[in-house]
């Protein structure tokens, strides 16, 4: 095991784009590279870096962390398959990697080595996934673009089939977050109201629909403290505390076993989940003790209970009760401790643990940053 660890500092969840540089720690997860935020602001990644994902100028694969740029604003990050967005303070928005969709916003279909900023506006949070990326404004305009087949830009399919510019989602002005699946996409506003469209081929919409839709529609009447849009389904997090899913369940990522669920379905009973976050066909969510759950796809090893057996309910991520908020996962998985810790476990073929080696890890493995 890795036992030199890079300090971040623990703050939780990522914060707005206003936060001080590094105040708030953050780590991505593509399909084939990772990304993190330490203390002080400054960007590093590693791991598959074909289509310039990495995004140190090169397309060459990393083994472990390099350091991206010289900026130290960094604030928060998502990464989608092949690609990264990053928030710099200020509010300003920054993508590099694939961009055959137009993913990276920048106005063109050219895969970007190093991070090329999107437009002039300000923004408080993004996600990115697949082929498209969505992400809100300071004003609470909610704004996305690339690919747009089933609908999941919030605009007619026939009307804008793909763009690599932002467009706007309706005219609403309270938007609080949004979190992208492979087709679909889903977004909280500030009443705490849970709003998704797109591809629901597999429920994943929550509204009863096996279809798609091309224009934000409610999700039920409650609260949802947080959500998060997996390959082919939706968890979220209610002010309650309980854990709701929905969608495709092939591989048990609704965190119960059964089939797919075309409405919200509770998993569990416990009323102290602070988060759920979702890749690919595997979620994670953390709860008010500190502790770490995962479920779902387990391939990999990317559930972290030191076995790659499916998992059709949340199951403990080792004894640690010092997880913060922060984590992310797609075939990997990689998450924060409060004492400024970044760990990764799961999927390791092109190195995206960041350890030097390829080996898979079913546990989590401590990542060293120079």
């Amino acid at each position: 095991m890795i036992t030199g660890t890079v300090v971040i500092a623990a703050t939780g969840a990522p914060g707005p784009a206003f936060a001080a540089a590094g105040s708030a720690a953050t780590v991505a997860t593509g399909y084939s590279h990772t990304c993190a935020i330490p203390a002080g602001g400054s960007l590093w990644c590693w791991g598959g870096n074909g289509r310039g994902q990495v995004g140190d100028g090169t397309t060459t694969a990393r083994i472990a962390p390099v350091r991206v740029g010289t900026a130290t604003d960094w604030t928060a990050l998502e990464a989608g398959t092949s690609y990264t967005c990053g928030l710099r303070t200020g509010g300003g928005l920054w993508c590099w990697g694939a961009n055959t969709r137009g993913q990276l916003g920048d106005g063109t279909t050219t895969h970007r080595s190093a991070p090329v900023r999107v437009g002039t506006g300000t923004w408080t949070t993004v996600s990115a996934n697949d082929g498209h990326t969505c992400a809100v404004r300071t004003d609470g305009t909610l704004w996305c673009w690339g690919l747009n087949r089933f609908g999941q830009l919030g605009t007619t399919p026939d009307v804008v089939y793909q763009t690599a510019v932002p467009v706007q989602v309706g005219t609403v002005n309270t938007w609080k977050s949004v979190t992208t699946g492979y087709a679909h996409t889903c977004a909280t506003r500030t009443d705490n109201t849970l709003w998704c469209w797109g591809d629901s081929t597999s429920g994943q919409l929550g509204l009863g629909i096996l279809s798609y839709r091309t224009a934000p529609e409610q999700v039920g009447t409650a609260a949802w403290a947080s959500v998060t849009a997996g390959y082919t389904f939706t968890c979220g997090t209610r002010t309650d505390g309980t854990l709701w899913c929905w969608g495709e369940n092939g591989y048990g990522q609704l965190g119960q076993a059964g089939i797919y669920q075309t409405t919200p379905v509770q998993a569990g009973t416990a009323t102290t989940w602070t988060r759920v976050a979702a890749g690919d066909n595997t979620a994670c969510a953390a709860r008010t003790d500190g502790s770490l759950w995962c479920w779902g796809n387990n391939m990999a090893g990317q559930v972290g209970d030191g076995t790659t057996v499916n998992r059709y309910a949340p199951t403990r991520v080792g004894a640690a009760t010092t997880w913060t908020a922060d984590f992310a996962l797609s075939y990997h998985s990689c998450g924060t401790r409060t004492d400024g810790s970044v760990w990764c476990w799961g999927n390791n073929a092109s190195s995206q643990l960041g350890d030097g080696t390829t080996t898979d890890r079913p546990t989590p493995a401590a990542v060293t940053i120079a």
